[in-house]
């Protein structure tokens, strides 16, 4: 079965052609988001890319490169926006091929095969990296670099969800409300005292780099290799 990652924000559109596509021996999962659409890319392997460039937070033109840093994975743009430059600068960053909306889904299904089949291979897969962080939440312990980080409680709380987000963001409320060891009474700006901490504790680790950012009028978020 081929595996299509869906980046796509018109949600009647998305299940329109995750219906569609389905007929046709595709798995489809949809992301909404591109910063979720480029986590699910670092937790499953996916053999192609439908790619819209209108999307909130990051433009698809700056997806696609965040893409091929790590992944040979095809991609095809799917967009309303009619300018051809948009065409010519995803095909120059790195997509595969452009497909102007709005389309018959028969001709998506026809490009996903063509594409495949050129390709060869449904996804040049490239060696998986060592995860800096690993979680073991039967202990309710962390490594990182393969050492054990010394955490409270609800710094556990916060990173563990940091890194199940990884390369996404997640906001100061989420961090806040879906720990098990913070006060719900407890201010947002606790948050920030306790992702300072964990830094601190990460840079005793590794000093050069800055794994957690701030994602400005959201939250923070964990970059798996700065």
């Amino acid at each position: 079965m081929i595996k299509i990652l869906l980046i796509e924000d018109d949600l009647e559109l998305a299940l329109i052609l995750t219906n569609y596509l389905t007929k046709y021996d595709m798995e489809v999962i949809g992301a909404e988001d591109p910063y979720i659409g480029l986590s699910l890319l670092t937790q499953h392997q996916f053999d192609l890319v439908i790619l819209d460039l209108t999307l909130p937070g990051m433009d698809g033109l700056e997806v696609i490169p965040k893409i091929r840093e790590h992944s040979n994975i095809p991609i095809i743009i799917s967009s309303a926006r009619d300018d051809i430059t948009d065409k010519v600068i995803g095909l120059e960053r790195g997509a595969d091929d452009y497909m102007p909306k709005p389309y018959d889904p028969r001709e998506l299904v026809t490009r996903i095969k063509t594409i495949l089949r050129r390709t060869h291979t449904f996804e040049d897969k490239k060696p998986q990296k060592e995860e800096l962080f690993k979680v073991d939440r039967s202990s309710r312990t962390i490594l990182f670099q393969e050492k054990m980080l010394n955490l409270t409680a609800a710094e556990f709380d916060v990173l563990s969800m940091l890194i199940a987000h990884k390369n996404g963001s997640v906001s100061r409320e989420q961090l806040l409300y879906e720990s098990e060891h913070i006060d719900d009474d407890s201010s947002i700006k606790n948050i920030d005292v306790i992702i300072s901490r964990i830094r601190h504790k990460i840079a005793s680790i590794d000093s050069k780099n800055i794994y957690i950012k701030p994602v400005r009028g959201v939250g923070y978020l964990l970059i798996s290799n700065p």
